[in-house]
């Protein structure tokens, strides 16, 4: 008789919430699905122009930003292409942000579901960060459409750039989303902390200003600190992918950026087994915390 994987009984079958991890999301593709819909659809229930927000927030949100720092505080005529400068780091961040935002909430926002019907946990973290990214494309489309009019042309090595910083958002997202949606069940405090970062993470790129600006007015370990954070080398690598092809070419780069770049990356990729790891030891618990 052979033995039975671990956590198994005799004829195979797991207790629940035992075994998957995120292998189950791909086993549970038509669930993922129902879920991105269902949060689509609760999120503009009553909305008259329903998927069309995803167009308006970003504008909006852009408008804000750049007539106040560009055009009232000046940072237009210190920046080429401002508008696309900011952009291009905004979409970016707002991806990072509400994939954060979203994922640290995915388990305790569907505690009545969770508590009624056994599912694989890690589908709720996962369906936040396609939601995400279905608000991502519009941004997307609005930054693509002013850079081919500010003069943008794409080259292999600047969708390189961009799929580099892409990437390293996308991991170091979902990796922090799982950590913080197995952690808020039991400390729900952190939904305010998360909240109070996502503020402190719009200033600490060079998306509104230069990373220049940091090397001119801060200490030499405060822009090593500076340009050692992966969304730096983000934002950096989407501004090198669509804006600085639309400029003069003078603008420097920060320095040694993929090299940082892909230690970002590998951060990002050790954040997703962490938090994977995480979610799997403590999804046991989820149903009686909830």
């Amino acid at each position: 008789m052979t033995d039975s994987p671990a956590g198994a009984d005799r004829d195979g079958l797991r207790p629940p919430g035992t075994g998957g991890g995120l292998r189950q999301t791909l086993r549970h593709r038509y669930l993922l699905r129902l879920l991105v819909r269902r949060e689509l659809r609760a999120r503009y229930k009553g909305s008259l122009l329903g998927l069309g927000w995803s167009y308006v927030r970003p504008a909006v949100h852009f408008s804000v930003y750049f007539f106040v720092v560009g055009v009232f505080l000046g940072m237009e005529r210190l920046v080429e292409n401002f508008a696309i400068y900011l952009f291009s780091g905004m979409v970016l961040i707002n991806l990072f942000t509400e994939t954060l935002h979203s994922t640290t909430r995915s388990v305790t926002g569907n505690a009545p579901l969770i508590r009624k019907v056994f599912l694989p946990r890690e589908l709720f973290p996962t369906a936040s960060v396609l939601v995400s990214l279905v608000h991502f494309v519009p941004g997307m489309m609005i930054l693509l459409g002013g850079a081919v009019a500010a003069g943008w042309r794409p080259s292999p090595s600047g969708l390189a750039a961009a799929a580099f910083g892409f990437a390293i958002i996308i991991t170091l997202g979902f990796g922090l989303g799982l950590l913080f949606a197995a952690v808020n069940v039991f400390f729900r405090d952190l939904e305010q902390v998360v909240d109070i970062s996502l503020v402190v993470i719009t200033w600490s790129v060079p998306m509104i200003y230069p990373w220049t600006h940091v090397r001119s007015h801060a200490p030499e370990w405060v822009l090593d600190l500076y340009l050692a954070n992966p969304l730096v080398s983000a934002v950096s690598l989407f501004q090198k992918a669509f804006w600085l092809p639309g400029t003069e070419g003078d603008f420097a780069l920060p320095p040694d950026l993929y090299a940082r770049a892909g230690i970002s990356l590998a951060v990002g990729v050790l954040l997703v087994l962490a938090g994977r790891a995480a979610f799997a030891r403590s999804q046991k618990r989820f149903a009686q915390e909830l």
